[in-house]
């Protein structure tokens, strides 16, 4: 993933909504849902969730597929772990990264 996609997909969840939208079709997994059940669930109203959607789809964050009468929409797991790879490339050093239990908050905390 290059820097540009990165912050597109960055700025396409700095917003309440979409990132309750990207969360719940994550954990539906690859089967997706359509937008009626994502507002249902959410309390999205349809014009609001339409341009969530857009917005979501066009970072490449979400795929979206015709079936019958309806669209389902559902997250896209490559972009996903191509975001989370992206930053956390070059963490620890290049070491593996595991937790550190000296920097808690809780043994940290004066």
């Amino acid at each position: 993933m290059n820097t540009q996609t990165a912050i597109a997909a960055l700025a396409a969840l700095a917003q309440d909504s979409r990132l309750a939208v990207y969360r719940l079709l994550v954990q539906t997994g690859p089967s997706g849902m359509p937008p009626s059940k994502i507002g249902e669930q959410l309390g999205i109203p349809p014009s609001s969730l339409s341009f969530h959607l857009k917005e979501l789809t066009h970072a490449n964050l979400v795929t979206s597929k015709q079936e019958g009468r309806f669209v389902i929409y559902a997250a896209n797991f490559t972009t996903m772990n191509g975001l989370v790879g992206f930053l956390t490339e070059n963490c620890c050093g290049g070491n593996p990264c595991t937790p550190n239990p000296t920097c808690n908050a809780e043994t940290t905390q004066t």
